[in-house]
């Protein structure tokens, strides 16, 4: 290997997409990016489905993607069929199908774009949070998983630092407000970039952890959108639920960057958890 070759990172090689023989584009789904149980987490998905958008475009960046999840697609191969969509100078429309053995499991609309480094005329602040240093470690404190739960392979590939303040239910004291609060980065050293934030949009633990129901909580619909080219360095995510009602929890994120630019946002709604 050439010296001047560098090895992809983790999150590179998870999310890496080829065009296939015959046509259409081909992904291997990396099973180290599960939420418990062999279920890979849903932004990791939606970072593979953003990289074949961005393949098929003449554009850079995915800046908005509104994702249905039909079902939870198995670790291995699978396929990504994009349906180019209106084009023009700054910005670029389609529609992109998972799909593994089993059949389509994410369809998604992808509007693309090249995103610049211009001055916000107004952003929301990033709210007020302790230091990187004087926050919880999930991986750190993985030893702390009840007996027989699996620990996220997605906890040890994004080094997620809980907001103390809103992390009691790690400690069996939940506080009681669906909101979650981390900073966040890859456990490699990759820096932060418009992919990356489509996995950071749906990486932190389930808001109703902070309720004290610890179960998995299944995304039915996921949208994102990237609004700025994230600076090196940690980002803050924000979690907080609006309401959890009928067997239903919705999830509005919240990114800022290492500068305090809110870079992304995201919206979802999910089954709560059972329990």
């Amino acid at each position: 290997m050439p010296q001047n070759d560098v090895p992809p990172s983790e999150f590179d090689a998870a999310t890496a997409v080829q065009r296939a023989e015959g046509g259409g584009l081909a992904t291997v789904l990396d099973p180290g990016w599960d939420v418990g149980g062999g279920i890979l987490n849903g932004g990791y998905l939606l970072s593979v489905v953003a990289r074949a958008a961005v393949l098929e475009s003449p554009h850079a960046h995915p800046v908005a993607l509104s994702a249905s999840y039909l079902r939870a697609p198995a670790a291995g191969p699978a396929t990504l069929t994009v349906v180019p969509g209106p084009a023009g100078r700054t910005l670029a429309h389609s529609q992109v199908t998972l799909a593994d053995a089993g059949g389509p499991a994410l369809a998604v609309n992808v509007t693309t774009a090249t995103l610049g480094d211009d001055e916000s005329v107004w952003s929301e602040p990033m709210p007020d949070v302790p230091p990187v240093e004087e926050c919880f470690s999930l991986a750190e404190h993985r030893h702390l998983a009840p007996p027989g739960v699996q620990v996220p392979g997605l906890s040890l590939r994004v080094d997620t630092r809980l907001d103390v303040a809103s992390a009691g239910w790690a400690f069996g004291q939940p506080s009681g407000e669906p909101v979650l609060r981390a900073w966040m980065r890859f456990t490699d050293g990759r820096e932060p970039d418009p992919l990356a934030l489509v996995t950071f949009a749906d990486a932190l633990p389930p808001t109703s952890f902070s309720l004290g129901n610890l179960g998995w909580a299944p995304t039915v619909q996921l949208q994102v959108l990237v609004r700025a080219l994230p600076a090196p360095g940690w980002c803050l995510v924000e979690a907080r639920s609006s309401e959890i009602a009928g067997g239903w929890v919705d999830e509005d994120y919240r990114i800022w960057d290492s500068t305090g630019r809110l870079v992304a946002q995201s919206r979802q709604l999910a089954r709560a958890p059972r329990g």
